[in-house]
C-alpha cells in the first residue's frame, strides 16, 4: 500500500555510505529528506545528487538531515561519489542508502512486494518508480511526497520552498498560498475562528472573501 501524507515514515536499518543506520534515531529531533534513485552511475541522477550536495547549507541552516538512497550497493556509490565529484563540482556530503536487496524501497512502497533477485541484474528502467522524495517532520511523520519520471530531474529548490512552508505552518496557524515565497503574504488557517484570529492580528486582515483572510507572514 501506498504511503500517504501524515503517516509515521517506516523505520528501518540499513548501510549507508557513512556507515550503518537506523532511520528514526538518524533523524532525530531534526527534519529530514529522503530522496531516491534506481541505479547508480544514471546521468540524471548524477546530476541531482551533485546539486543536493552544493546547496546542503540551506538544509542544515533549516534544521533538515538529507540522506539518498540508490538500488545498488554502497561500495558503488562510492564510486559513483566520485564521478558526481568530477562531472558537478560537488560531492556528496550527506549519507547515500545501499538498498541492493530493494528493502526499503519495498518499505517505502518504491518497488513491489514481489520485486526480487540480484540488483545488479535489473537495469534503471526496471527501477524507474524509485524516484521519489519524503519529507520526513521531527515527528517522524511524512510531510510531503514528490514522484518523478527519470527523465526529469528534480527541483531541489522547490523541496526547500516547501520545507519553508512546512516550518512556517507547523508554528503558526497559517497556509500559504500559491506561488508563495518566504516572505510573502500567507492566508489565516481555516481552523481559526475570526474572534481568535483578532487576538493575534489586531489589525485585522484582508478579505476578498469571508473564507479567504490574507495577512502578514508571521515572523
Amino acid at each position: 500500500m501506498a504511503l500517504q501524507l501524515g503517516q509515521t515514515a517506516p523505520d528501518f536499518e540499513a548501510e549507508t555510505t557513512e556507515g550503518r543506520i537506523r532511520f528514526h534515531d538518524w533523524i532525530g529531533d531534526s527534519w529530514a529528506v529522503l530522496f531516491s534513485h534506481p541505479k547508480d552511475f544514471t546521468p540524471v541522477c548524477t546530476t541531482e545528487l551533485g546539486y543536493m550536495a552544493g546547496i546542503k547549507p540551506e538544509f542544515d541552516k533549516r534544521g533538515v538531515k538529507i540522506v539518498g538512497l540508490s538500488v545498488d550497493p554502497v561500495d558503488k556509490h562510492a564510486k559513483w561519489a566520485e564521478d558526481i565529484a568530477d562531472t558537478q563540482g560537488h560531492e556528496p556530503n550527506y549519507p547515500i542508502i545501499g538498498d541492493a536487496d530493494f528493502r526499503v524501497s519495498k518499505l517505502y512502497g518504491m518497488l513491489g512486494a514481489d520485486t526480487s533477485g540480484e540488483a545488479s541484474d535489473r537495469t534503471a528502467a526496471d527501477n524507474q518508480t524509485v524516484r521519489n522524495v519524503f519529507v520526513i517532520g521531527p515527528d517522524k511523520k511524512i510531510k510531503l511526497i514528490l514522484v518523478y519520471p527519470m527523465t526529469t530531474g528534480r527541483n531541489f529548490d522547490e523541496v526547500l520552498r516547501v520545507i519553508d512552508s512546512l516550518q512556517l505552518t507547523a508554528n503558526h496557524k497559517v497556509a500559504t498560498p500559491a506561488q508563495w515565497q518566504p516572505g510573502d503574504d500567507v492566508i489565516i488557517a481555516g481552523s481559526v475562528s475570526d474572534d481568535e484570529a483578532k487576538e493575534t492580528y489586531p489589525e485585522g486582515w484582508e478579505s476578498p472573501r469571508p473564507y479567504i483572510r490574507i495577512v502578514p507572514q508571521p515572523r
